[in-house]
């Protein structure tokens, strides 16, 4: 492989090389949202410590919890939040002193605003019909619109970050509204985007999905307790079952005289609906289930459709972890090639560490990722992966495979190549950063130091999740909305 072609293909902005201290070339999300309502006036807060816990892959910058005593002084909101991982953020004592039969909680990426401890969530809003607490998923549209008529307005802001101008919004329709869900359903219809919300008044749980359904969200009970999360997966961890899903529009209110009470009137006919196919592909865990689809399942499928679509003579099909390793064995099942264990990743590896100098001979990608010689050695690997933004860690990582006496590797990729950027809370960047928008598949076969390359046809997509509608916006540009003339993802003051 030409190493000069790979500099330049893979060439980011300074603020793009990852605080691991490698180029970014993974696909975040924006956060994970947790909420509960224990009728038996029990202490939520360290409920809410296990279900962020179980959602941590969903945002590793920051995260808080908020609660509040529903039979205590009303408008009293205890909370916490710093930057970290949640078992960095909280312990035992700072749980304890946290009183409150009913709470929200938060992990964060950032995808819009800064990474502050003023941008961590959730937000505890006080004005003059009381406190509101709210958690917040997904990436507004028209935030900097709404934004700048509520500055014009009097407001003034403490974060850079679009959940507090729902927030704010929330708060000027309480003024008119009969109840706190009137005016989180009024303000709801003002934004435009993705959001999954999570809302604590004090004496209701509120949670909202957008009309597309872009983000997850469902629900779930134990005992006399009630919970709203983003993903299933964080209802196991805490021994609670599965009551059903927010449905794409929904917006619920939980309260002890009322139990689960819906209003649909925002939702949208079934075909409009656009879930973002990535929850399926890569960021929800996969013990999680979306919308009555495993997200396991429609892994093992994608893999399934890579080796029917995209098939090659190989000896071992590998995934890169955690994502890939589905996909792998789906494509093994297909295609009778044996499956197995190349790598062996690094699981102490948390948000930061040293960063290597240019000079050194540490290599990033191995602080993370190392190869089983005694898996490759000799052998023609495919290796399958969920995604390829920019290409700067796909060459390093075949490059270990084929150190270790790897003959020949495959690369086949479980989504279809990124040719637009996402405005709805996935940190795909401008087309110019997507080697995909710059280079055809061949070119980055080369780019990348693979013998063969075969991605995910998007004819797959809506097959791989049982028939869902999705968003294939950043595979083919057609948005299911119109999306902002200005890219105002980033920093508000940017």
């Amino acid at each position: 492989m030409n190493e000069n072609n790979f500099r330049n293909a893979a060439s980011c902005r300074a603020e793009d090389f990852h605080e691991n201290g490698i180029y970014a070339d993974e696909l975040h999300e924006e956060c994970g949202v947790f909420g509960m309502y224990d009728f038996d006036g029990k202490d939520v807060a360290s409920s809410i410590y296990y279900g962020l816990f179980a959602l941590q892959h969903r945002g590793q910058e920051s995260c808080g919890i908020a609660v509040s005593e529903t039979n205590g002084p009303k408008g009293k909101v205890t909370s916490y939040k710093g930057m970290g991982l949640v078992n960095e953020v909280f312990t035992q004592d700072n749980l304890e002193t946290m009183r409150g039969d009913i709470g929200v909680g938060h992990v964060r990426y950032s995808t819009a605003g800064a990474s502050t401890r003023e941008n961590a969530q959730p937000l505890v809003l006080n004005y003059v019909k009381g406190t509101l607490a709210l958690a917040h998923n997904g990436n507004l549209i028209n935030a900097k619109e709404l934004r700048e008529d509520l500055e014009y307005t009097g407001a003034i802001f403490q974060t850079t970050i679009d959940s507090e101008v729902i927030a704010y919004h929330i708060a000027r329709e309480r003024l008119n509204s009969r109840t706190v869900e009137e005016a989180v359903s009024r303000a709801c219809k003002k934004i435009k985007g993705a959001y999954s919300l999570v809302v604590m008044s004090p004496r209701k749980l509120i949670g909202v999905r957008d009309p597309f359904g872009f983000k997850p969200l469902c629900i779930g009970k134990r005992d006399n307790a009630y919970i709203i999360a983003s993903e299933t997966c964080a209802l196991d961890t805490v021994g609670a079952e599965f009551v059903r899903d927010v449905l794409p529009g929904e917006l619920v209110t939980i309260t002890p005289e009322e139990g689960i009470q819906s209003d649909l009137s925002m939702a949208l006919p079934k075909q409009q609906e656009a879930r973002c196919i990535f929850e399926y592909i890569y960021f929800a865990r996969p013990d999680s289930h979306i919308d009555d689809v495993s997200v396991y399942a429609s892994r093992i499928q994608a893999g399934r459709f890579l080796a029917m679509d995209s098939p090659v003579e190989a000896d071992l099909v590998v995934g890169v972890p955690e994502s890939g390793n589905a996909a792998a064995l789906g494509y093994s099942l297909q295609s009778g090639i044996p499956y197995g264990t190349a790598f062996v990743k690094n699981s102490y590896v948390g948000r930061t560490f040293i960063k290597p100098k240019q000079s050194s001979r540490e290599s990033s990608v191995k602080v993370k990722l190392n190869v089983l010689r005694e898996a490759v050695d000799g052998k023609r690997v495919i290796m399958i992966d969920d995604s390829i933004v920019r290409g700067t860690t796909s060459n390093p990582t075949i490059k270990l495979l084929r150190d270790a006496g790897a003959k020949e590797v495959h690369v086949r990729i479980s989504s279809p190549p990124f040719l637009w950027p996402c405005y709805f809370g996935t940190d795909i960047p401008e087309r110019e950063q997507l080697i995909a928008y710059q280079h055809s598949i061949e070119e980055i076969r080369d780019i990348i130091g693979a013998d063969s390359l075969g991605y995910l046809g998007i004819d797959r997509l809506e097959e791989m999740v049982n028939g869902l509608p999705i968003c294939k916006g950043c595979f083919t540009g057609d948005y299911p909305m119109k999306p902002p003339t200005e890219d105002i993802r980033g920093d508000f003051e940017r």
